[in-house]
């Protein structure tokens, strides 16, 4: 069952940005992932929710998506991570199609 990491991100510095994004997604690639949503315009529906860019990454399950987080290859992008951003990131288990 496919599992998703949602991420609520906020860029601190620009260029460190850049260069946490570039490895994040060479190693998301490497891991089986793929974006679903990747930035773009937020249209807040109810609650005091306020974003300013979503990130969505599926992976084949759970176990791929902790694999991917706990790489050497993500690795490399967290030595930017507090540089270049803060976020919030959960990871959810997705749904069986019926």
């Amino acid at each position: 069952m496919a599992a998703y990491l949602i991420s609520d991100v906020t860029v601190k510095d620009a260029a460190a940005f850049e260069a946490y994004r570039t490895r994040a997604a060479a190693s998301i690639a490497q891991h089986g992932g793929r974006y679903l949503v990747r930035g773009g315009p937020i249209e807040a529906l109810e609650g005091g929710w306020t974003p300013r860019a979503i990130i969505v990454v599926e992976f084949a399950d759970l176990e791929r998506a902790r694999a991917w987080y706990r790489s050497p290859e993500y690795a490399s992008a967290l030595v930017v991570r507090d540089e270049a951003l803060g976020r919030n990131l959960i990871l959810v288990d997705g749904i069986n199609a019926p």
